[in-house]
């Protein structure tokens, strides 16, 4: 590190992405003369030569491409480390930017946020829905700290640790007379609400259909979990849903549960770069979403004995 000087870097990238020495200078606001000295004096430092003149544009040589490569990594450590030092010399925590999708955001972490805001009341955190799909390009582009989302994920830059498994269900009027075990020939018959196609949730819900050789076509396709209970409630269908969804809903008693048969799940995940620089409340907040394991036998076991419950008083 010693005589590297990391405006003499700003200075050889700038000249590179604009393609010229000139137009460097007006960006930064120098002479020319004063960015050719620092490119000659950084060139020096390293012994390379690292832009040649083709016609009026300069460009890279081979050592300055793979200076290039470098340089983002280069500022991006720096700006975390700047970063890190204005939350200590302000006693902030920093920002943490996370993506899940709208049911994990509704039903999961609610509790998980005012514990962290409890913990550290300077943390800020926003939070972002959407598909997987588009919550592991956010991350992929560093749109995004992390993510909480459905597997499968695929990528070798991603950290992927499995955290909670949720059970799928049917959810159904009172009226409506289902079995103890619902399978997919059982809904066939029925008038059934979806999620929207598009995302994990439909997907998995339209897979297990196909696995027990039925082609349904949903009554309704709606993009909320709320709406497509509110619709049940109403006894227009029902409705195959994520049990996180339906564990703790206060207006339960508008529908009944059942476990299906086979057993459906999609497991949750929080996902991270793994070159991804931790500050203190990104740390935090990782460790509070891969605790979420650590509780999730009991919400297992909170919508098991709810469905046995109802299963028994409406059979």
């Amino acid at each position: 590190m010693r005589d590297f000087n990391l405006d003499q870097l700003q200075t050889f990238c700038d000249v590179i992405a604009l393609g010229s020495f000139t137009a460097a200078a007006e960006k930064l606001n120098l002479s020319q003369p004063g960015v050719s000295l620092q490119i000659r004096q950084l060139e020096r430092r390293l012994g390379v030569v690292l832009i040649e003149r083709i016609g009026r544009r300069a460009r890279p040589t081979a050592a300055g491409v793979e200076l290039l490569g470098h340089a983002g990594q280069i500022e991006a450590v720096v700006s975390a480390a700047l970063d890190g030092m204005a939350r200590h010399a302000t006693g902030a925590m920093g920002r943490v930017r996370l993506g899940t999708g709208a049911t994990a955001c509704t039903f999961l972490l609610p509790p998980i946020l005012r514990e962290l805001r409890r913990r550290f009341p300077t943390l800020e955190i926003t939070v972002s829905t959407g598909n997987t799909s588009d919550m592991i390009k956010a991350i992929d582009e560093n749109l995004l700290d992390l993510g909480l989302v459905s597997l499968p994920v695929s990528g070798r830059i991603f950290e992927i640790t499995p955290v909670l498994e949720d059970e799928f269900v049917v959810i159904a009027p009172p009226e409506m007379r289902l079995p103890t075990r619902v399978t997919a020939a059982a809904l066939s018959g029925l008038p059934v609400l979806l999620y929207e196609p598009g995302g994990n949730t439909r997907r998995i819900a339209d897979e297990w259909f196909a696995r027990g050789g039925v082609a349904l076509k949903p009554v309704m396709s709606l993009g909320s979990v709320e709406a497509i209970k509110e619709m049940v409630g109403a006894g227009l269908g029902c409705a195959v849903l994520p049990g996180m969804a339906v564990s703790k809903d206060r207006n339960r008693d508008s529908f009944v549960v059942r476990p299906l048969s086979p057993r459906l799940h999609r497991t949750l995940a929080v996902v991270i770069r793994r070159d991804k620089l931790l500050h203190r409340g990104l740390r935090e907040t990782v460790k509070a979403l891969k605790a979420l394991s650590e509780g999730a036998q009991g919400v297992e076991d909170d919508l098991a004995g709810y469905g046995s419950a109802r299963s028994r008083e409406k059979l």
